[in-house]
């Protein structure tokens, strides 16, 4: 069984200009404070990512 906190991390680092991965959708503080981070802190950011996922999928499919 995987760790219920483990990185997300896809392998497709790309960071644009909100410092937010478009492979994992985490920030980039997220990212490199990964290891310091309690069960608890992962577990949290963990819930964030689906929404910005989708927030920012969204707006990358919007017409300009």
């Amino acid at each position: 069984m995987q760790d219920p906190t483990h990185s997300p991390c896809v392998g497709r680092c790309r960071l644009e200009t909100d410092d937010i991965c478009r492979g994992c959708f985490r920030h980039i503080r997220e990212i490199r404070g990964w290891g310091l981070l309690t069960p608890e802190e992962r577990r949290k950011i963990l819930a964030l990512l689906p929404e910005r996922r989708l927030r920012l999928t969204e707006a990358a499919d919007s017409p300009p």
